[in-house]
């Protein structure tokens, strides 16, 4: 009878301690459906905790509980956004999450045209929210400090991705995105910048116009050349472009004479030169095209009348207009107004 008790005391004993050892050690942590949790700054344990049952990435919050406070992360919760892998056990969440180990995010930036565009995709992947960036862009005082204003800020973004922590402050971030952009501009390209009697910000603003002219690659540069020979002969631009910049109509199809009497300093119809700052955020290819611009005699260039994408160029103002007038029969033809 003894030996009996003894041992049911002893498989009793294994039990609990497979159950102890099930709940630690075990794939008892269930991802969320976003595979991430996150830890907004300035939350308490408390709400570490809640946050976890609610989503049920924990099941039993007892026992995570009583790891937490053996590893005395009870007492120092760190933001921040951190892979929650189906399965994992959960000494192991509680090991990242006590040690501050976060999942990075990788921050795409491709086109955009406006700070507002800007603010919204950085709102999108960081913990501050899209108002929060857009007051610092709209902060002219804070961009003093890199020589911009609040038109030339956006050459700082130079698209590409960038890896952050989701936590990081909005001044880290764009400062971030600054210190990238004076590593692009290296001194070869400071030195063709240089050879073109431009700077790095109206280069990158003559690129965004480009970038939106065309997405051929075998065109870019001679479309750079066509306004680079304007700006230097002193001529208007006359890109259409930044007349929907101006108007904040990128839907626009075909640029009239109703469109292009917009006052602003951004319509190149109106004003001589580049306009105060980028119309979008323009590719490295596409600086990189305007930088290397052959030198040609174009001042000219239109669609060509198919779907090809690419243009037509001229040096002379009645060669434009044949090409001119054979693009406006080609919209007519299919109707674009």
């Amino acid at each position: 009878m003894r030996k009996k008790i003894i041992w049911t005391i002893l498989l009793l004993l294994v039990f609990i301690g497979g159950f102890l050892a099930w709940q630690v050690f075990g794939p008892t942590v269930s991802a969320p459906a976003e595979k991430y949790f996150y830890i907004r700054t300035g939350s308490s344990y408390a709400d570490v905790k809640e946050s976890l049952t609610e989503t049920k990435i924990i099941s039993n919050p007892y026992f995570f509980d009583l790891l937490a406070k053996q590893v005395k992360y009870n007492r120092s919760v760190k933001a921040g956004r951190y892979a929650i892998k189906q399965g994992m056990s959960l000494l192991s969440l509680v090991r990242m999450l006590r040690s501050g180990n976060q999942a990075p995010v990788n921050l795409v930036i491709t086109k955009l045209r406006t700070k507002e565009d800007l603010a919204a995709r950085l709102g999108n992947s960081f913990e501050a929210d899209s108002a929060r960036f857009s007051a610092l862009l709209y902060n002219s005082e804070w961009w003093k400090q890199y020589q911009l204003d609040s038109n030339t800020l956006m050459t700082s973004i130079i698209p590409n991705t960038y890896t952050f922590l989701w936590n990081t402050s909005p001044e880290k971030v764009l400062a971030k995105l600054e210190k990238e952009k004076e590593k692009f501009w290296n001194e070869e390209r400071r030195g063709k910048a240089r050879n073109m009697n431009l700077n790095p910000e109206q280069v990158y603003t003559l690129a965004s116009i480009v970038e939106e002219e065309t997405n051929k690659d075998e065109d870019k540069g001679k479309i750079a050349s066509v306004y680079l020979n304007r700006f230097h002969n002193n001529m208007k631009l006359q890109a259409d472009p930044t007349v929907k910049y101006a108007l904040r109509n990128f839907a626009l199809k075909r640029v009239r004479e109703k469109h292009i009497a917009v006052a602003s300093p951004y319509n190149t119809y109106q004003n001589l030169g580049l306009p105060p700052g980028p119309i979008c955020t323009p590719s490295a290819k596409t600086i990189d095209a305007v930088l290397n611009a052959p030198a040609t005699n174009y001042l000219f260039f239109v669609a060509k009348p198919d779907w090809s994408g690419l243009s037509n160029f001229a040096q002379s103002y009645d060669e434009h207009l044949v090409y001119a007038k054979s693009y406006q029969r080609f919209l007519d033809s299919v109707n674009i107004k």
